[in-house]
């Protein structure tokens, strides 16, 4: 049996009137990749809080190398091994990688004028690198690295730290198909060399990839564990949300209506040299995907009116609107669900039912002034209509988990009267109870005759939610996919910038005439 390096036993952690963790227990062994799943609110990031040392637990026991902790400070987590690669990283982009890496712990030299040894930082660090098959040096800013690689800073900087389990929080939220292969070899990498990976992501696919056994949370307990040969998508859904999710994708109950919203050579500060031609129709979904800088949320931005269209119109029904600010938008039922939820979408600070009513104020106000009966009203509407997880309205959004903040930005713009919705990746960082939620919710949205765009890099939730696809290519529409046409194949040539294979035949042939 392989080596236990940590174990947690008996983990509860109690808050105010909240019971965040109820007996959790886990082990994890040497070399091996965890996988650790559950919605959002099962409790996963509070374990793990746990584990690091940033809260204490209010019961059990944390167990490294036989030895038994009661609770651990930051310090001594990364004392023994314990290392954490966060959703959302914390690199300071002023520095380059080696001073990040080395951050708090620089070797100095000088004697007393404790002065830091950059060439003894950057000769560590180098080896980290290469062990990562990483292409950049350890001296470039990490302003100019890309996300992918200031993941690789983070693992870098657990390795120099001789980490001996490294937790990885939603990793691949934020990457490519291309560099999430490339981050899943890392990890195999990392598990052949005996460093033991706790892998956190909403992203089944993945953890069938990499995960040599799961562990399973809801509502704070511990509820299921699956070895390899019992991984499967259903399994894990079902001990995920406690029952079976037959239909994650809701099918249309009535065709596309005539009107709609026509995209006609617009074009954006993003791409001031293309153009972008787009249509879609009263009471469909249509996918909007292409590789990341391909010019999708640029698209979004402009037709909302937070960036200046440099050219083209925007018709509704046919009829020309005008957009020059998200006032404009909001006034004509354009609404965007934009792709920060936290930054974008919400305002931390205030309360759910705040945030609810934000973009329409003077509708529940009397000579300029908030009516909070009529505030009220609405945001208790839109929770219990969104099936929002909250003990009140009054609670501010920042304590929701990311699946009930986006559905509080749904509420924002459900409370109105929306004729065309962009969705810009309305599914990142949430479990699959609440992505089958917001798909039932845009199809109730199209089935009611609003026109639904959606924006995503996940291509399965493209080709499951959308009822045609069209292709961003470099800052223009490559190709348009209807459902006939369907299949990663497909999108993926036309995301590139080629033809489908079909076409390209008829333009040889068109050719030879």
């Amino acid at each position: 049996m392989a080596e236990t390096l940590l174990e947690l036993a008996g983990i509860s952690k109690t808050y105010p009137g909240v019971r965040a963790l109820d007996n959790v227990s886990l082990r994890v062994c040497r070399g091996e990749v965890l996988g650790l799943i559950g919605e959002n609110g099962a409790g996963k990031s509070t374990l793990m809080r746990v584990l690091g040392g940033v809260v204490a637990p209010s019961e059990g026991v944390i167990r490294i190398g036989g030895i038994d902790h009661a609770e651990m400070t930051v310090t001594e987590a990364t004392r023994c091994g314990i290392a954490f690669v966060h959703q959302e990283l914390n690199l300071f982009e002023n520095l380059d990688v080696a001073a990040n890496v080395f951050i708090g712990r620089e070797p100095l030299t000088g004697g007393p004028l404790r002065l830091v040894d950059n060439a003894e930082m950057r000769a560590r660090v180098t080896p980290l690198l290469q062990r990562l098959g990483a292409d950049f040096t350890p001296n470039t800013l990490v302003e100019n690295l890309s996300i992918a690689e200031r993941q690789m800073v983070e693992i870098a900087k657990a390795l120099s730290i001789d980490a001996r389990v490294i937790i990885m929080d939603e990793p691949t939220s934020s990457l490519t198909i291309s560099e999430t292969e490339r981050l899943l070899e890392v990890i195999a990498d990392l598990k052949a060399h005996g460093i033991s990976v706790i892998y956190i992501s909403h992203r089944l696919g993945e953890i069938m990839t990499c995960a040599d056994r799961v562990v399973v949370l809801r509502d704070g307990r511990t509820v299921g564990e699956l070895a390899r040969d019992e991984l499967s998508h259903a399994a894990m859904i079902r001990l995920m949300i406690g029952r079976d999710l037959k239909a994650l994708y809701t099918p249309p109950k009535r065709p596309a209506q005539p009107g709609g919203c026509d995209i006609a050579g617009v074009v954006t500060t993003a791409f001031p040299d293309r153009q972008i031609d787009l249509s879609v129709r009263r009471g469909e979904i249509l996918g909007l995907a292409g590789l990341v800088g391909a010019g999708r949320t640029s698209l979004a931005r402009a037709v909302f009116g937070i960036d200046p269209l440099l050219g083209g119109e925007i018709r509704i029904d046919g009829a020309p609107v005008g957009v020059a600010s998200p006032r404009d938008a909001i006034r004509q039922g354009i609404y965007l669900v934009p792709e920060d939820r936290k930054k974008s979408g919400l305002v931390l600070e205030l309360p759910i039912r705040e945030n609810v009513t934000l973009a329409n104020l003077l509708g529940h106000a009397w000579m300029w002034l908030i009516h909070g009966t009529s505030e009220r009203k609405v945001a208790q509407d839109q929770a219990r209509r969104l099936s929002i997880k909250a003990p009140s309205i009054d609670i501010e959004a920042v304590t929701l988990s990311g699946g009930n903040q986006q559905k509080v930005v749904l509420g924002k713009w459900l409370s109105m009267q929306p004729r065309v919705m962009f969705f810009d990746e309305p599914t990142r960082g949430i479990d699959v109870g609440a992505k089958s939620e917001i798909y039932a919710l845009m199809r109730e949205l199209a089935d009611q005759g609003v026109a639904i765009v959606m924006i995503s890099s996940d291509m399965e939730e493209v080709i499951g939610v959308s009822d045609r696809v069209a292709v961003m290519h470099e800052g223009a529409v490559s190709g348009v996919l209807e459902r006939a046409q369907f299949s990663e194949y497909n999108v993926l040539r036309l995301a590139i910038g080629q033809q489908l294979e079909t076409q390209a035949l008829e333009t040889m042939e068109a050719a030879a005439t």
